[in-house]
């Protein structure tokens, strides 16, 4: 009988905990859904190595009509060269993995063998200024 009630206040709060953990979680998450839908990542592919690189939402805007991939390429082809952000994963704030900007680099038409969207698995840090 004591078993018995020490597994249903058990169950209460195990119970109370996860409705505390899930009232926690989509706060905590909206920051970074926020940042990851302002910033468009690219994997750009040379002769010899893949980089990273990302566009802000006005960045992209600016590009001209299509999808963004094709947008990029076309805005490349045309100029010879467009300096963008170098993502790559890192420790945000908390100690939590997310793709921020590395270095600005300069992507040259030359060099590009082909442009893919690319799907980040950590949340996406926008550019500062």
């Amino acid at each position: 009988m004591t078993a018995l009630i020490l597994r249903q206040a058990n169950r209460r709060r195990i119970l109370a905990s996860l409705a505390a953990a899930a009232a926690v979680v989509p706060f905590g998450l909206a920051p970074a859904l926020a940042e990851t839908a302002s910033v468009t990542l690219f994997n750009v592919v040379g002769p010899r190595d893949t980089i990273v690189v990302g566009l802000t939402a006005a960045d992209i805007a600016g590009l001209g009509a299509g999808s963004p991939v094709e947008a990029l390429a076309k805005t490349i082809a045309a100029r010879g060269q467009m300096t963008v952000w170098q993502y790559g994963v890192r420790r945000g704030d908390g100690g939590a993995l997310v793709m921020a900007p590395t270095a600005q680099v300069a992507l040259m038409a030359a060099g590009i063998v082909r442009i893919e969207p690319y799907r980040a698995a950590h949340p996406v840090v926008a550019p500062q200024g």
